[in-house]
């Protein structure tokens, strides 16, 4: 089974308009503190954060999918991940579908999408530059 990527703007539709639909930020805690997480309170709903990898060793998750259970995710939620770039997201979507939730989708960009000409990222692509609501957490 193959996970579609999904544009930002898709995902916060899909959020907005899907009562089943959930959003899974899968960075690490550092991220979430300093970096800020979407804001779905306009969506009636608040982000699942369960870190991929564990900061600093980075070394995966295991209870990845003991987490998302826990977290209320079913097998018939549409889930969508989401972390900086995609990648890890990607990654985390690919174990969650091999784990028995099917329904899963990467937003492609993340949060904060690849980095500009100067390095910065939060510019050019992703959940912020897109212009969706975050917040600092």
């Amino acid at each position: 089974m193959t996970v579609p990527d999904v544009s930002p703007a898709a995902a916060w539709a899909a959020l907005k308009s899907d009562p089943d639909a959930v959003l899974v930020d899968v960075r690490t805690d550092a991220e979430w503190t300093f970096v800020g997480v979407p804001d779905l309170s306009e969506a009636g709903k608040q982000p699942v954060l369960i870190p991929w990898q564990v900061y600093p060793s980075m070394q995966v998750n295991g209870a990845f999918a003991e987490h998302l259970r826990r977290s209320g995710v079913t097998p018939l939620s549409k889930v969508f991940y989401l972390c900086r770039s995609g990648a890890r997201s990607l990654a985390a979507a690919q174990a969650a579908q091999a784990a028995g939730f099917p329904n899963a989708a990467n937003v492609a960009d993340g949060f904060e999408g690849p980095p500009d000409a100067q390095g910065h990222r939060g510019a050019t692509a992703g959940w912020k530059a897109g212009g969706l609501p975050w917040r600092q957490r």
